[in-house]
């Protein structure tokens, strides 16, 4: 099967964090040798390279194209108007990548289906694009694709849109699947797809008191994993601190938030037992997760949370706020403790419960040896399989 996997969530020489769980998720796929895909990964146009226009300099420094795990990404410019809002963004994208996929297509990849992922703009410029060239689209719900942008009146009326018309739709949890059904989607089409984990790349340490010793950690350690941004609550976790006199606190990721946490740390007068590490690459991060005791996660939203299996292959258990899919991720004893509710006292209590049920190491790896991508690529192979036939 031929796929073009379409979606602006997808790792780039500039951004290699940005979008991981799709390039992964795509990368098991390809190699159950059934699927051939090229990657369609727009950026927005922007003219100037140069640092000081922040996250807008950085796209103008994505190459045009690339090749990723043997791969091939293309990231074509579509233009993003500032201050305009996101109504026009669906067909501005569509419009502008009509040209790359006909070319394409003229250059003997004529692909059989689009493998499009979070619904606006992305899943609805590529329903657009389906609809053009006359190929079945297939999108992945993501998170807040579903539980925030449906609020809004021409993003939700644009989903309902493309959910109606798509040959199939994924989920990543349950409870996204439930959301698209109350949202009017076809039952018959809505399939829950969960993410996996690399259980080779994400491993506990062969010597974690080594490694500990190494990165500097001394005493209880909290690690919380997630872009500085307003819906992951680091400033909860941070908050956290004041109750929880023994605990240091790590914090990876890159983001806005980053000089109004810090100044939180410090007028909490925490500041001392928080370290900020900024973005961290896959391989790194595994070290992190191995050495620390427990994996903080409070965000607002969250579709499928690949941060907390990623933590509980390395054998440390999470600590999590019960929201949308987590309470389908941290679903034993093993796997950590969810959150009574989500605030800095809540935070504290988890992490003390979790600490008091001591589950061991071992048994939290095991735990996440259930989560192997092997079902889900079975079941991308199963819908690909049926709406290509279909369309055929």
């Amino acid at each position: 099967m031929k796929l073009l996997t379409f979606s602006t969530l997808f790792p780039n020489h500039e951004r290699p964090g940005h979008g991981i769980f799709v390039e992964t998720r795509l990368r098991q796929l390809v190699a159950s040798g059934e699927v051939e895909s090229r990657v369609v990964a727009p950026v927005p146009w922007f003219p100037l390279r140069h640092a000081r226009f922040g996250s807008y300099g950085r796209f103008a420094r994505v190459p045009a194209a690339e090749v990723r795990s043997g791969i091939q990404v293309l990231h074509p410019r579509y233009l993003l108007l500032p201050k305009v809002g996101m109504t026009p963004a669906p067909l501005l994208m569509a419009r502008a990548m009509k040209p790359v996929l006909r070319k394409l297509i003229d250059e003997g990849f004529d692909f059989d289906a689009i493998d499009a992922h979070y619904f606006y703009p992305d899943g609805v410029a590529a329903m657009m694009l389906g609809k053009y060239f006359r190929k079945p689209v297939v999108i992945t719900a993501r998170g807040s694709d579903i539980t925030l942008l449906p609020g809004y009146k021409w993003p939700g009326r644009m989903i309902r849109w493309a959910a109606d018309n798509a040959a199939g739709v994924i989920t990543v949890c349950a409870a996204l699947r439930e959301e698209l059904l109350a949202l009017g989607a076809d039952p018959a089409k809505v399939v829950s797809l969960r993410n996996g984990v690399d259980l080779e790349l994400f491993r506990p340490p062969l010597d974690r008191a080594a490694l500990r010793k190494q990165l500097q950690m001394d005493g209880l350690t909290l690690l919380s994993v997630g872009n500085l941004v307003p819906v992951k609550g680091h400033e909860l976790t941070i908050a956290a601190l004041t109750e929880l006199k023994e605990a240091t606190l790590l914090i990876a990721g890159s983001g806005p938030e980053l000089a109004r946490l810090q100044a939180l740390a410090d007028q909490l007068q925490v500041a001392g037992r928080v370290r900020f590490l900024g973005p961290l690459p896959q391989a790194t991060l595994r070290d992190y997760y191995g050495a620390a005791d427990v994996m903080v996660l409070s965000s607002s939203r969250e579709g499928w949370a690949n941060v907390l299996l990623e933590s509980m292959a390395c054998g440390t258990p999470v600590a999590a706020s019960k929201v949308w899919g987590t309470p389908e991720v941290v679903a034993h004893a093993d796997a950590g403790v969810l959150m009574q509710e989500r605030s800095a006292a809540g935070i504290a209590a988890a992490v003390r419960a979790l600490l008091a049920a001591g589950p061991e190491r071992a048994a939290t790896r095991r735990y996440a040896e259930g989560f192997s991508w092997d079902d889900t690529t079975a079941g991308q192979l199963r819908l690909f399989r049926d709406v290509i036939g279909k369309a055929g």
